[in-house]
């Protein structure tokens, strides 16, 4: 029979983990199973609505005071043996120790990112403030009680920073830069002048926005800088991984769109325009001028000449050239990028091709015979 879970009006305040098991335990809020359940959006099948869980852990690890998950088949062996509290399952689940409560949900990963988002919440309080480390020009525009800026930061005359954006350690925000509210810069970020951040960006560590297109003509035996004077956009939920590079319009702008979510490593070159809610995956590079609408998915070392579009949903698979324009809603793969299915259909004919050479060469030596 399933409990659906209670909904408190509010979250406990922060308690201390005696599991040991997890650097979140130590600092994390601790919750009840019922308070879990809210969280995430889930039903209890097993278990006591007031047990407490402080800090979460993988199924191997876990302890009686954490709560892990099972999102994936491969680690079912490893529900049956965890000492996890609490486990979060999908629906139609029973399995487990009798021991560990079980919660059961739509998404396993998705519930557990929220709860860990919880948890991570605990372990990191928001401290505004300028540190006397810090640089910060007298034509900046920021709340020192509502901003942190780092030690060894610099922030640029005619920057502007929202309210609750956090600027790390050793970044560099250029002049008349624009960042919106409950931003994350991280250390040694590299944001140049007049690019714009919408709310809640995070740039992980070694991100450079807006750093020169690669432009150059070649006149008279050598290759010439074409300036770049344009900016990058950034919208709303976007976060861009360590090291990744975003390189400024040569004029207008670089765009990317909204909630987009871009690994460490990638290259994205001038005047590109990416859409809303993209994926974009490590040591990818897309080349200046292309457009991906929105929903795209580019897998790991994605390749994109410039000067074309990939259709909104598009699926690029790990390390797909893209040479021409390519429609939305289809799986694509190889260089140059193909449907999957024709793709799939070309590897199986390469694999025979051996096979069909020496079928060819005993042909021959047949017929001269």
């Amino acid at each position: 029979m399933l409990l659906r879970s209670q909904r408190p009006k509010s979250l406990p305040k922060k308690a201390r983990s005696n599991s040991g098991f997890s650097s979140f335990s130590q600092l994390a809020f601790a919750l009840t199973l019922s308070e879990l359940a809210r969280l995430a959006d889930g039903d209890i099948v097993r278990g006591g609505l007031d047990l407490s869980l402080t800090g979460v852990a993988s199924l191997d690890a876990a302890g009686p005071a954490e709560i892990s998950f099972l999102g994936n088949e491969k680690y079912r062996s490893q529900l049956a043996t965890t000492q996890a509290g609490a486990v979060i399952a999908a629906r139609g689940e029973t399995g487990g120790p009798e021991t560990t409560a079980l919660i059961v949900v739509e998404n396993p990963s998705l519930a557990f990112g929220a709860i860990v988002k919880h948890f991570a919440a605990a372990s990191k309080e928001f401290e505004p403030g300028i540190h006397p480390r810090a640089f910060v020009d007298e034509g900046a525009v920021l709340d020192p009680a509502q901003v942190r800026v780092h030690p060894g930061a610099v922030v640029l005359a005619g920057a502007r920073i929202g309210n609750g954006t956090e600027i790390g350690p050793n970044a560099v925000i250029g002049e008349h830069v624009v960042i919106g509210e409950n931003c994350r810069i991280m250390a040694n970020v590299t944001l140049r002048e007049r690019c714009v951040l919408g709310n809640r960006v995070i740039l992980q560590p070694g991100a450079v926005i807006g750093s020169d297109g690669y432009g150059y003509e070649f006149s008279n035996g050598r290759h010439v800088k074409i300036d770049q004077v344009g900016i990058v956009e950034i919208g709303d939920d976007v976060e861009i991984g360590a090291n990744t590079t975003i390189d400024r319009a040569r004029f207008g702008k670089t765009q990317i769109g909204e909630g987009c979510k871009i690994d460490n490593l990638v290259q994205i070159g001038h005047n590109v325009v990416v859409g809303k809610h993209c994926l974009i995956i490590s040591q990818s590079g897309i080349a200046g001028s292309s457009k991906l609408e929105d929903y795209v998915t580019a897998a790991a070392q994605v390749g994109i000449v410039g000067h074309v579009t990939v259709g909104s949903k598009a699926i690029l698979t790990a390390r797909t050239g893209v040479t021409a324009d390519l429609p939305g809603g289809e799986m694509y793969a190889g260089k140059p990028a193909q449907p999957m299915r024709e793709e799939m259909k070309m590897q199986v004919q390469l694999r025979r091709l051996a096979k069909l050479v020496d079928r060819v060469k005993a042909l021959e030596k047949a017929i001269n015979s």
